[in-house]
C-alpha cells in the first residue's frame, strides 16, 4: 500500500516559480496514485506569492492548503509551521525556487523503505549556485557536523517518517533548526544524491550573513561546544600565564631579569583580555536566547489558513501558533 504523502513549502520571494512546483508535484501524485496533500506556507513574502498561493489553492481545494504567516519567522520556523498542519504518513519539505525536483520524490520513499531509516536526506549531487553560496553551504554543513558530531549531510529536501515528525513539532521555541532537532530524536538517518536544478526565479534569500546566522544558531541552540572551547581556552591560557609567571620569577630571582619588560606586558594583557571578551561575548549568545525563549517569543503567528480539512490538536501545539482558519468557500475567487 503506497503512503500518503504531505509536502510542506515554506515560502519566501518565491512567487513565480510556485505554479511550476506545484505543477510537478500534482503530476507526481497523479502518476503514482498517491493520496497526496501540498501545504504552502508564506513567510511573510513581500512578493505576489501569497495572491499566486491563493489561486493555486482555488484550484486544487482538495489537495492544497495555504497557510500565511503574519511576518516573516525564517525558513525553519515556517516548516515547523506547515509540518504540524501536515497529516501524510509520509512528510517531505522542499524549496519554492524550483530546484528540488518532485520526479526525485519517489527516490526519496524508496531509500525510506529499504533502509528502515526515519529521514533521508536528498543531497545535492553538484548545486547548482554562485561559488560564494556554495562556500557558504560546506561552511554551515561542516558547523553543523562539527557541532552535532554527526556526518549527516543536511538538506531541506528531506523525507521523514510521521514519527519522527511528531516528536519534532514538540519543540515549542522561537530559534529552530530542523535539522538539529532531527538529530536529537532518530539516529535512524539517510542520505542519497539528488539532481539540484536551477532556480525557476528570483535569487535566493539567504546572503552569506544569513548563511553564518544559521551556522550560529547551530552551535548556540543545539550544542555547548562553542562553551566548551572558550573554557578550554580559558584554561589553556591560565595555564600558560601561569608557566610565564613562574619562568619570570625563577628568572628573576636568578637575577637574569633587570628591567621589567613592557612588551610582554602589553601583549599578555591584549592576549587575555580578547580571550575574556570573546568568552563573555559566546556566554552573551547562550544568555540572550534563554532570555528570549523565557519571554517566549513566538515560534510563528499565522494570519490565515486556507484549508477544506478541519484543524487537529497537532496544530495547536505551543502558545500563538494557530491562526484563523478561513472559510472554505471564502477562499475562492
Amino acid at each position: 500500500m503506497v503512503p500518503s504523502v504531505s509536502i510542506v513549502i515554506p515560502v519566501y520571494r518565491g512567487g513565480l516559480a510556485i505554479p511550476n512546483v506545484a505543477s510537478g508535484i500534482m503530476q507526481f501524485f497523479d502518476e503514482y496514485h498517491i493520496s497526496g496533500e501540498i501545504i504552502f506556507v508564506d513567510d511573510s513574502s513581500p512578493d505576489q506569492s501569497w495572491e499566486i498561493i491563493q489561486g493555486i489553492y482555488s484550484q486544487n481545494p482538495g489537495r492544497v492548503h495555504a497557510i500565511q504567516l503574519m511576518r516573516n519567522f525564517g525558513q525553519h520556523n515556517a516548516i515547523m509551521c506547515g509540518l504540524r498542519h501536515a497529516r501524510g504518513e509520509i512528510i517531505i519539505t522542499m524549496d519554492d525556487d524550483g530546484q528540488h525536483p518532485p520526479e526525485e520524490i519517489p527516490r526519496l520513499l524508496e531509500a525510506l523503505q529499504k533502509t528502515g531509516a526515519d529521514v533521508v536526506y536528498g543531497v545535492p549531487r553538484n548545486r547548482s549556485h554562485a561559488w560564494w553560496r556554495n562556500l557558504g553551504s560546506w561552511a554551515v554543513v561542516k558547523f553543523f557536523q562539527l557541532a552535532l558530531r554527526t556526518r549527516v549531510t543536511p538538506s531541506a529536501f528531506r523525507a521523514m517518517r510521521r514519527e519522527v515528525v511528531q516528536a519534532i513539532c514538540r519543540y515549542p521555541y522561537h530559534f529552530t533548526q530542523i535539522d538539529g532537532l532531527l538529530i536529537w530524536n532518530t539516529t535512524r538517518i539517510s542520505e542519497i544524491e539528488v539532481e539540484h536544478r536551477p532556480r525557476l526565479a528570483g535569487r535566493s534569500s539567504y546572503s552569506l550573513s544569513k548563511l553564518l546566522t544559521l551556522a550560529l544558531n547551530v552551535f548556540t541552540n543545539f550544542s555547548l561546544l562553542p562553551l566548551q572551547i572558550a573554557s578550554v581556552t580559558g584554561f589553556l591560557a591560565a595555564a600558560g600565564g601561569l608557566l610565564l609567571g613562574l619562568t619570570y620569577l625563577v628568572l628573576y630571582l636568578l637575577g637574569q631579569i633587570v628591567v621589567p619588560g613592557y612588551a610582554s606586558t602589553i601583549v599578555a594583557v591584549l592576549v587575555l583580555g580578547g580571550l575574556q571578551l570573546l568568552s563573555l561575548g559566546i556566554i552573551g549568545e547562550y544568555v540572550g536566547r534563554v532570555h528570549l525563549n523565557l519571554n517566549q517569543r513566538p515560534q510563528y503567528t499565522v494570519r490565515t489558513i486556507l484549508s477544506l480539512v478541519p484543524p487537529t490538536e497537532g496544530e495547536k501545539v505551543g502558545a500563538t501558533a494557530t491562526g484563523v482558519r478561513a472559510h472554505p468557500q471564502a477562499a475562492h475567487p
